[in-house]
């Protein structure tokens, strides 16, 4: 990858799926990450990781762990915000609950999270990388919640980029699926079937570093990641 250490990287749900395989490349390439996560992350012995136990769909929760992680790591060049959830179904048979959360956990608390850490990121000229979704491109019957959360990811990190050109780098990244834990709790009827083609995350986060080491005034600001046979791509 470009450039040497891409130094201290916060990660959204970085305790499972792609977030885990995120935290694990940054510290293979010398970084320090920090993970935020209702869940402990798993001690592999190799590294350590600070991190900070919230729950995304509260915003005053994500913000407080995204400034005591920033504080306690004296700074932050990153953010990559790879945490998120669905709840399939039609409109009116998800609860309204669960529907609510997809967009809390996905969105509000994604936006939570990059503006609790611009204060640290603009004094290091740091980078964010959100995670969108194919399905923030293409919309799917049983998947409102899900493709509202993700076709509003793109229009905020757009945004985003826009807003803090010069200053922060912003990439989006849109991956297809991948082998990840992030299907097991759907009905059987919304899994992959047994012989889909999934990405390894540890690929995908490769992309994800590769962003991350680019140098100062070179940015990639969207990027799709996908297996060659993706369904919901192009």
């Amino acid at each position: 990858m470009p450039g040497s250490s891409v130094g201290t990287v916060l990660i959204t749900g970085g305790s499972s799926g792609l977030g885990a395989a995120a935290t694990r490349a940054v510290a293979g390439a010398g970084g320090r990450p920090l993970v935020i996560d209702r869940v402990t992350p798993p001690d592999t012995g190799d590294y350590q990781v600070d991190y900070e136990l919230a729950d995304l769909a509260d915003r005053a929760a994500a913000e407080q762990a995204t400034r005591k992680l920033a504080e306690r790591a004296g700074g932050l060049d990153a953010v990559f915000t790879a945490a998120g959830m669905d709840a399939c179904g039609r409109l009116a048979d998800v609860p309204a609950d669960d529907w609510d959360r997809v967009i809390a956990v996905n969105l509000i608390g994604t936006a939570a999270v990059i503006r609790a850490a611009l204060p640290y990121l603009e004094a290091s000229r740091g980078r964010v990388v959100t995670c969108a979704s194919t399905l923030g491109f293409r919309a799917l019957s049983d998947a409102t919640a899900y493709c509202a959360s993700k076709f509003g990811v793109v229009g905020f990190s757009r945004a985003l980029a826009a807003e803090l050109a010069g200053r922060v780098g912003v990439t989006m990244l849109v991956p297809g699926g991948m082998r990840t834990a992030f299907f097991d709790s759907r009905d059987p009827q919304y899994q992959p079937p047994a012989d889909a083609m999934l990405n390894d995350p540890a690929d995908v986060a490769s992309a994800v570093m590769f962003a991350l080491g680019l140098p100062p005034g070179c940015e990639l600001r969207e990027m799709v990641v996908c297996p060659s046979t993706e369904p919901s791509w192009p």
